[in-house]
């Protein structure tokens, strides 16, 4: 089997169930602002009781609109990694790395070993999908997987700075609420999106979940899902 041997970056975790997001915004100094430094993660049902699951990767936070888009590293895959035996060692991956401007995309596939190392696994591709600029790209191949990479509006809400106070110890009623989201005026008394207006570089992967197999994970309510998390691997 061809392969490229890497090594592990960073990773946020998420459990899969209808909608469950794991954030991780700037990371260590050696990926921080890079795509290699991983922001948020969703995995979710695009429909209640669909038969397919959404995987949403958002990288390198910091890209602002009136900047020039941020970019893939092509020494950087992406790894997303399934448990289906509730054991939480990847039983599956499915990885994206850039090429001359297009995201290529493999798996669901066992991984060549699980842990901190990996490889390519060139002999399973999934597709490829050009990457994304002022326009939208959405690639959906013969297998029903829609692929899309490219800068998109950050879409995590978060208040950093009264984050900042409140563990700080500054203020004793806790966490502001959440005011009109479309208000540009800060009252003082509601949370402000620090996030507001920058892009993140994000990777999509829309797949059938017969391409992911059973699972005998469960959430804690119950139900059965695929336990998923994120890493990013540095060519070595």
């Amino acid at each position: 089997m061809k392969k490229s041997k890497l090594f592990m970056g960073l990773g946020a975790l998420a459990l899969v169930g209808v909608l469950l997001v794991a954030a991780d915004h700037i990371d260590a100094p050696s990926s921080m602002g890079t795509s290699a430094d991983i922001a948020d993660f969703y995995a979710f049902e695009p429909t209640e009781g669909s038969d397919n699951t959404v995987f949403a990767v958002d990288l390198q936070s910091n890209v602002l609109p009136d900047l020039a888009y941020g970019t893939f590293d092509e020494n950087v895959l992406l790894e997303i990694n399934i448990d289906t035996n509730n054991d939480l060692v990847e039983d599956l991956v499915i990885q994206a790395i850039p090429r001359d401007g297009k995201m290529y995309f493999f798996g669901p596939v066992a991984p060549s070993e699980t842990g901190l190392n990996g490889s390519i696994m060139v002999d399973a591709p999934l597709g490829s999908v050009d990457i994304s600029a002022d326009t939208a790209i959405v690639e959906t191949t013969d297998s029903g997987v829609s692929l899309f990479a490219g800068p998109r509006q950050d879409a995590f809400f978060f208040d950093f700075f009264q984050f900042n106070e409140v563990i700080g110890g500054t203020a004793p009623l806790g966490f502001k609420p959440a005011g009109d989201p479309n208000s540009t005026d800060d009252d003082d008394e509601t949370a402000v999106d620090t996030f507001d207006g920058a892009n993140t570089m994000s990777i999509v992967v829309e797949l059938p979940n017969s391409l992911l197999g059973t699972t005998t994970g469960q959430n804690a309510l119950g139900l059965e899902v695929y336990k998923t998390w994120v890493t990013t691997n540095s060519k070595q």
